[in-house]
């Protein structure tokens, strides 16, 4: 090969690599999955699958990895709407009263929601929680379990409105802003971030009981 050619295979070669390069800073995640158009269309999460390593935030804004979070300790992971939703109040409230018995069979609670951080702070201090909860505002965890879905558009300006929210609103097929939420769920994994149990409804107002959740974690391995 002459020095010319060497010239231009370096060239296309650099120009390949950039092009890579770039694709994979403009491109989702692999583990993200379309936001449904409903809630009982959503793609779940199911046993058996490993929770995907994707970005989160904590209470202070700082980009955490959720699969780090939760390496080598059993973990109960609960997905809600917000801390504006009473039905999720009541959730966390009901989590904080087990959180002990959890915390004795060696699990760590997390709560996953599209609150900003400083919405986060305001939840923990409204409901006197010791367990951590984390911010999604960008759906990365909320797609990547397949939670994610549309609401409609009467209920996103309805809520946009009288619960005064600042959750970025997001394109749908039709080109239309909504707000999207995830379906309420919980989940367990073990110490490597298997899933050993989830629980999902897509009626809101229906949570897993506490003793359901504690007793599933029971069956856990550790």
């Amino acid at each position: 090969m002459t020095k010319t050619q060497n010239s231009r295979a370096g060239a296309l070669l650099s120009a390949l690599l950039f092009t890579l390069m770039s694709l994979a800073l403009i491109a989702p995640s692999a583990s993200a999955k379309p936001i449904a158009e409903s809630p009982t269309s959503i793609s779940p999460l199911l046993n058996g699958q490993t929770v995907p390593a994707i970005q989160v935030k904590d209470l202070k804004g700082k980009s955490v990895d959720l699969q780090q979070l939760i390496q080598e300790k059993p973990s109960v992971l609960f997905f809600y709407r917000g801390g504006w939703c009473p039905f999720c109040n009541a959730q966390m409230g009901q989590l904080q009263a087990i959180e002990g018995d959890l915390l004795k069979m060696g699990f760590q609670l997390i709560g996953i929601s599209p609150d900003a951080p400083e919405e986060l702070r305001a939840s923990m201090t409204k409901n006197d929680l010791n367990y951590t909860l984390v911010s999604d505002a960008d759906l990365n965890a909320m797609r990547a379990f397949g939670l994610a879905y549309f609401t409609s558009q009467t209920i996103s300006d309805r809520y946009m409105a009288k619960m005064q929210l600042k959750n970025k609103l997001w394109k749908n097929a039709a080109g239309e802003s909504r707000l999207v939420l995830p379906v309420p769920a919980v989940y367990i994994t073990d110490k490597t971030g298997l899933v050993h149990f989830q629980y999902i409804n897509p009626n809101y107002k229906v949570r897993a009981e506490p003793k359901l959740i504690l007793t599933a974690a029971s069956l856990i391995p550790q």
